[in-house]
C-alpha cells in the first residue's frame, strides 16, 4: 500500500492544531496513523514555535517512497530552514 504524509486536524473549534502523520493513502481522515512525525500550530503567535517536525523521520518516509502533501512539503521546507 502507498503511504502519504499529511495533516490531521486536532484541537478545539476555532483553535486548529494539526499533526503531521504518515498514513495509508486510502484510509479515512481520522484514521490511526502509522507514525506521528510532528505538529503544526498555526494559532501560535511565535512563528518559530509553529512547526515541530522530526526531520530524520520525515526524510526516512520520503526516502521509502511516501508522498508528502503539498502543504506538508512546504511545512517541512520551512522547518528545515530554521
Amino acid at each position: 500500500m502507498a503511504v502519504v504524509l499529511r495533516l490531521q486536524r486536532v484541537g478545539k473549534k476555532q483553535q486548529p492544531q494539526y499533526r503531521i502523520i504518515a498514513v495509508e493513502k486510502k484510509s479515512a481522515p481520522g484514521a490511526q496513523a502509522k507514525e506521528v512525525l510532528g505538529t503544526y500550530n498555526p494559532c501560535n503567535p511565535k512563528a518559530g514555535d509553529q512547526i515541530k517536525l522530526d526531520q530524520a523521520r520525515y526524510d526516512y518516509w520520503v526516502k521509502t517512497g511516501a508522498q508528502a502533501s503539498p502543504t506538508v512539503a512546504a511545512l517541512a521546507k520551512k522547518a528545515a530552514a530554521k
